[in-house]
């Protein structure tokens, strides 16, 4: 009885906590303290923050997170080639018979491995891969260059992928993060193919692909046509390619071997990340696939669009594409959907352009987390919109540095004040952290200074990633958003105990979600002992 009056009474003080956003615990009050001494110094405060607990990176795309040099390592690897007009990677035309091969190049491309001798052709590739470096010039804006970079180191084989997320998870490792959510595109070029070949349910009425909107029972007849035509079949391929990736990352990290690297520690998932800015014959398929997928891989947690969401093919097949969600979420009620909304700003787009995306996004596509949300107060009647969000719980993902880069929105531009007053919750991630040339502790930093955060403030942030993330099982508060009370199955110890009641362990062995979540509450209780 004296354990449970105990147990009791720790809940009380720290829902009292909470409430008030005052530190619970002395450990936690050192920690502010020390935060905010560090706070006064930028350098301070991001080595502050590099080993504050993170728990997820929530909105990170693959190609886009890894370095410009991984990237010309892989492409001398690859035996690749340098157009050093476009500084781009490209196909050799063939390789010599010495040992080792060396790539023979179209007349005016050089051999990637050349940059390696080269420290003006090294730099100037680093710089065509990245925004280092980059200053707008009339016609090219930091927009134009940030997703110009994709295409430049594009022709790198996807047989790295595993290295690829080793290096995230390294990165990330060594930043006290935890879970990645990461947005990667398995093949669905048979997919495409076959979208191509049944057609839309109209057939365009002009030569720049003009449609009318498809019909429930259209789009029903047209899944139905897909998998009929074999869609399936590259679901088992997609599986293996994720598998594959993911086995060879473990071997790479020896995971379950005594000399196990750091990284092993951080669990990745994917989102089957759709290109929008196609044609809505493959769009769906796409899409399609990936529901299946997602329905029945682990790994596959989500789906999400992307591409510039200004593209005029994003932009005009908008709403088309809500509409596709909403149907296939009718068919897939469990496949989880995070969905790119509202990356634009003043001028990217006509007026009209920014008034209705993140609406859609959650009332038609049934998105449970918003990527970027830049233009919510540009959207038809924004104060009712974020009440939406709030009472729905729907996640936004702000990603700061890219925000900046791509659309030159900081600072009192910025929606993230808006979507706290309106208690939206909100979390940090990178989006392209190789592109940007950052990684999650700088966005910890910017939020901290550019927005006056406390540490209470991104600690629950960190929590707010965690609560949002995909992951399989409940969660461990017993409310969502609310982290000041877990379940009652963990309510009988602190928070993040090493050893937690038989109870607890049950519950935490029966999600994911909530193991992971118990795990960031054990990493705050290290790091805030070690605040002195």
């Amino acid at each position: 009885m004296r354990r449970l009056c105990l147990a009791a009474l720790v809940l009380s003080l720290t829902a009292s906590a909470a409430a008030q956003n005052v530190p619970a615990t002395p450990q936690e009050a050192r920690t502010i303290r020390a935060f905010n001494a560090a706070k006064v110094n930028p350098l301070r405060l991001h080595a502050f923050l590099a080993n504050m607990p993170k728990g997820a990176d929530l909105h990170m795309h693959l190609s886009g997170a890894i370095y410009a040099e991984t990237f010309l390592a892989n492409a001398a690897a690859d035996h690749l080639c340098v157009n050093t007009t476009t500084l781009s990677l490209v196909k050799n035309i063939g390789t010599t018979r010495s040992l080792p091969p060396q790539p023979v190049c179209a007349e005016g491309n050089v051999a990637a491995a050349s940059a390696f001798q080269d420290q003006k052709l090294y730099d100037a590739l680093v710089d065509s891969f990245s925004m280092r470096s980059f200053v707008p010039t009339p016609g090219t804006s930091g927009h134009d260059q940030f997703f110009a970079t994709f295409a430049r180191f594009g022709s790198v084989e996807k047989s790295h992928v595993a290295e690829w997320l080793d290096e995230v998870a390294t990165r990330s490792a060594a930043q006290n993060g935890q879970y990645l959510e990461i947005m990667q595109t398995p093949v669905f070029s048979a997919s495409a193919k076959l979208g191509y070949q049944l057609g839309w349910p109209e057939v365009p009425s002009d030569p720049i692909g003009q449609h009318r909107d498809a019909t429930p029972a259209e789009l029903a007849h047209l899944r139905d046509q897909l998998l009929a035509g074999g869609l399936r079949d590259e679901v088992a391929a997609d599986r293996k390619e994720l598998d594959d990736a993911l086995a060879a990352r473990q071997q790479i990290e020896h995971c379950d071997q005594p000399n196990a690297r750091a990284a092993c520690s951080v669990k990745i998932r994917f989102l089957a990340q759709v290109l929008r800015a196609f044609p809505p014959q493959q769009v769906f398929a796409q899409t399609l696939l990936y529901f299946e997928l997602a329905s029945v891989d682990p790994n596959v947690v989500g789906i999400n669009f992307v591409q510039p969401e200004d593209a005029y093919m994003a932009m005009s097949e908008y709403h088309r594409q809500m509409l596709m969600l909403d149907y296939l979420h009718s068919v897939y009620p469990k496949v989880h959907i995070s969905l790119h909304a509202g990356e634009l700003a003043p001028g990217l787009v006509p007026p009209d352009g920014l008034a209705f995306h993140i609406r859609e996004a959650v009332d038609l596509g049934h998105a449970e987390r918003i990527g970027h949300g830049v233009d919510v107060m540009y959207e038809r009647d924004p104060t009712a919109l974020l009440k939406e969000l709030a009472d729905r719980h729907v996640m936004v993902e702000i990603n700061l540095t890219s925000n900046d880069g791509i659309l030159g929105i900081t600072g009192k531009n910025h929606p993230l004040p808006a979507y706290r007053a309106a208690h939206v919750p909100v979390a940090l991630s990178t989006d392209d952290e190789g592109v940007s040339r950052g990684n999650i502790t700088q966005e910890y930093t910017r939020a901290a200074l550019e927005f006056n955060l406390s540490y209470l403030d991104l600690k629950n942030m960190a929590r707010t990633g965690l609560e949002h993330s995909f992951l399989a099982g409940p969660s461990l508060w017993l409310q969502q958003d609310n982290f000041a009370r877990p379940i009652a199955a963990c309510a009988a110890q602190p928070l993040g105990s090493e050893k937690p009641t038989t109870r607890c362990t049950d519950y935490l062995k029966s999600s994911d979600k909530a193991a992971q979540q118990w795990e960031l509450e054990h990493r705050f209780q290290v790091f805030e002992s070690t605040i002195h």
